[in-house]
């Protein structure tokens, strides 16, 4: 997303009636509801990381991408990996030893930027992952979605949507040269050992690339451990096929990370009693004045994104008890705190924490 900043900001002015510009990031938060200390995650009960909480694909300044981590116990389950991720976990007292598992919510570079980086990265050296991690997503979606009169030519014609399991594939095989120089010269392992893929079958609903990509149904599990429950539920994110929202049910409550989505009746079904809902948001108002951006552009955000001032009512709906903010865009911190937290209760008596990185949240 490229936009004039200034003209976001006076925009973002007008809408808070100048006087939620005074607010710091901490004001909304309140004294001892996050931290974002760089100390070691405790190793026991659950505990919600926000690595990174801006919408992309532009990186802009004042957040990193969008990256979440659970840590369950000393279990550490990523939802996405977006651009500046990778140096986010390490500041965020995180220790690779303890990666679980990662989900991926769908293929938008915003949420994939940095995952094969970590594994690239991570898998020999200095302090490496000690052992395979199991890494969950989309698998391809089959087809192109249909835009007529849009030009453009094709990448990859002969697979032009691959999805998690190719997209670990070929960014290996891109790779092979340093990978196989350091397993020979230095001893690193066999890299291609040191993760398992998993493609989430594409539910049986009617849903498609080109058709309806979220008609309404129930959440289905991905998997499950001694710790964690996952399921999840496709959601609105036109034209990208397939996306998801994820559920983590744990012994200290659960969690829902709602991924990139318009407001759609899925995501109420998932997050359904959920002690925490992770969930975009977008303002419009600033997006369409900011200038900078096409007609198309525009229109894509006003059709695959949640409103801010709509976020509060669905998580009403779900009966949630706190909303969390996430994936914010415009992702510049020059949009006050305290004018997403009042946008995002219209509707809504639970808690609202607009997300920061490195903010650290309790469960339960």
């Amino acid at each position: 997303m490229k936009f004039n900043r200034r003209t976001a900001l006076r925009s973002a002015m007008l809408a808070a009636g100048g006087a939620a510009v005074a607010g710091t990031a901490a004001t909304p938060l309140g004294a001892g509801e996050a931290t974002a200390l760089p100390i070691p995650v405790p190793r026991t009960g659950a505990h919600l990381v926000l690595l990174g909480t801006a919408a992309g694909p532009v990186p802009m300044a004042g957040r990193t991408g969008v990256s979440t981590a659970l840590v369950v116990d000393g279990h550490i389950y990523l939802i996405d990996f977006g651009h500046g991720a990778f140096e986010q976990f390490q500041r965020s007292g995180l220790a690779i030893g303890d990666l679980d598992r990662i989900f991926v919510t769908h293929m938008h570079s915003d949420h994939l930027a940095d995952l094969f980086t970590l594994l690239w990265l991570r898998f020999g050296g200095v302090d490496p992952m000690t052992h395979p991690v199991h890494i969950h997503g989309p698998a391809s979606a089959r087809e192109l979605p249909d835009f007529i009169g849009r030009p453009g030519g094709t990448v990859n014609p002969d697979n032009p949507t691959p999805g998690l399991a190719d997209f670990l594939r070929l960014n290996t095989a891109a790779a092979a040269y340093d990978i196989n120089t350091r397993m020979r010269d230095e001893g690193w392992p066999d890299f291609r050992s040191m993760f398992h893929g998993h493609e989430i079958p594409t539910p049986d609903v009617g849903a498609s690339a080109r058709g309806n990509v979220a008609p309404r149904m129930k959440p289905f599990t991905v998997m499950s451990d001694a710790r964690v429950r996952v399921s999840a539920i496709l959601v609105e994110h036109p034209p990208i096929f397939p996306s998801y929202g994820f559920r983590f049910d744990t012994r200290y409550g659960s969690v829902v990370v709602s991924g990139d989505t318009t407001i759609t009746p899925n995501m109420v079904t998932l997050a359904r009693g959920a002690d925490v809902l992770v969930h975009e948001v977008i303002d419009l108002k600033v997006v369409r004045n900011a200038g900078g951006l096409s007609p198309e552009q525009v229109q894509h955000h006003e059709r695959a994104h949640s409103d801010v001032t709509r976020v509060g009512a669905l998580a009403a709906e779900a009966g949630v008890k706190t909303l969390v903010l996430n994936h914010l865009a415009p992702g510049t911190k020059e949009i006050p705190d305290l004018l997403w937290l009042t946008q995002a209760q219209r509707g809504f008596r639970g808690r609202v924490i607009v997300g920061n990185d490195l903010m650290r949240l309790p469960l339960g």
